[in-house]
Parts: structure tokens; sequence; C-alpha cells
């Protein structure tokens, strides 16, 4: 089993505590980073848009991806929210250990 970090991006204080209070709870992720003041330049409907926003570096595994990124999409306010991932190639290895630990199904 492989960590990640994932990305993604919330409109507001609430959607982004919503997010990171579900996925932690119901062990999607075994961390959640908020990180206030972000703002996102982006094209949407042809249109150059400007908006502050809040980054979620969420802490998973790559078995547990594909459940997190449903579960955000689902409670995600936008129409096309910004989910991805990227593995992690190294790291201490305890730390990487709890992310395993607390994402496990059988915890």
């Amino acid at each position: 089993m492989s960590t990640l970090i994932a990305f993604c991006t919330c409109p507001d204080t609430e959607t982004a505590e919503r997010i990171a209070a579900a996925v932690v709870q119901e062990r999607l992720a075994a961390c959640v980073n908020r990180l206030p003041g972000v703002v996102s330049t982006y094209r949407w409907q042809g249109e150059i848009h400007r908006d502050n926003e809040h980054l979620l570096l969420i802490k998973t595994t790559s078995e547990r991806f594909a459940a997190l990124r449903d579960r955000i999409v689902s409670l995600h306010p936008y129409d096309v929210p910004e989910v991805v991932a990227v593995a992690v190639v190294a790291g201490f290895d305890p730390y990487l250990a709890w992310i395993e630990s607390q994402t496990s199904r059988n915890a």
C-alpha cells in the first residue's frame, strides 16, 4: 500500500472543515491540513476567475483514495471539485505506518 497526499480546494471555512472532519471520521484520511488564504486563478466556462479558497492537504493511502474522492465529491458544492493526489515517495517510516493504521478499514 502506498501513501498519498490528496489536494482539494474549498470555497470557504465551513466547507473545508466539514470535508476534513468527515474524511478523518470515516477513516478515509489519517490527517487533513487546512490552509486558508489560497488564491486560485483558473479558467471556467470560458472566463478567467480568481477566487479565495482553502486548500486541504489530505494524507491517505492508495487503497482508500477512490472512496475518499467519492466522499469529497458528495460533500463538495463545486460542480467539478479539485480532487487530485500525488504519491509520497519517501517519508518517516513511523509516520507513514500511522497513516496506514488510521485509514485501515479494520481499525
